[in-house]
């Protein structure tokens, strides 16, 4: 399966990883060169990719944001949970996942998956139905960040039985029902931070199968925070920890 990326640093990223298959650039005529398109160009150039110039509107039907730059790749590379808890052995770090239980909203998790990248994670778990995939839409929210991370499919139950199996603690991240501020909880270890869907949080048999419940401490009026913002924070506490 094809699919086009568009947006210059998505772009970027998709060609820096190498992790797809590369079949066509486009570029907008009268495009302004220099800086990442500059780089963009030398990249292609070292993968054997031909700049095609074409008119800006013809790239309108592909992205609306496309800043003049589109690329022709084949589907993301999904990876299976072990091939994690292999890169995770090869560089001889300490287990730190995300999973992301029905997560819907492209934006949201683009923005998880820019925030995973940053701060460390070794990779992403979703469920391999009602829950978006990486789409073109997703790898422009993240910026590219989904093509540096090892991101998997599968049944989340099962799969925190096996993060479990390796000494892994899991965290749930829900506002209902008694739980602990997550500045009170030790991310120092192997762990798993499992964020809900944007409307329902936690499904109950994922939410029994976390060994803690945790939250975001608030201060204001309104009752909750975003799904991608109340995890970014949750992944920025633990990188605070983990490298404290």
């Amino acid at each position: 399966m094809k699919e086009w990326i568009t947006g210059r640093n998505p772009v970027y990223e998709c060609l820096r990883a190498n992790r797809r298959q590369f079949f066509r650039l486009l570029a907008a005529k009268g495009i302004e060169q220099g800086g990442r398109v500059t780089e963009i160009f030398a990249l292609a150039q070292s993968h054997k990719l031909t700049v095609e110039w074409v008119e800006r509107r013809d790239l309108e039907n592909l992205y609306e944001n496309h800043q003049g730059i589109a690329l022709e790749v084949s589907g993301y590379p999904y990876v299976d949970l072990t091939d994690i808890f292999g890169l995770v052995e090869r560089k001889r770090e300490k287990l730190f996942l995300l999973l992301l239980d029905q997560i819907q909203d492209p934006q949201n998790f683009g923005t998880l998956i820019r925030s995973a990248e940053l701060f460390g994670v070794n990779g992403i778990v979703i469920p391999s139905s009602r829950a978006v995939g990486v789409t073109p839409a997703v790898v422009n929210a993240s910026s590219g960040g989904s093509e540096h991370l090892f991101i998997a499919q599968g049944n989340l139950a099962q799969d925190i039985d096996q993060i479990k199996s390796r000494d892994a603690w899991v965290y749930g991240l829900d506002m209902g029902g008694k739980s602990r501020a997550i500045s009170e909880c030790d991310l120092k270890g192997n762990i798993a931070i499992v964020v809900g869907s944007e409307g329902f949080g936690l499904r109950r048999l994922v939410r029994d199968q976390c060994d803690i419940i945790t939250h975001i401490p608030t201060r204001g009026k309104l009752d909750s925070l975003n799904a991608s913002v109340a995890g970014s924070i949750a992944l920025y506490t633990a990188h605070l920890q983990r490298n404290a």
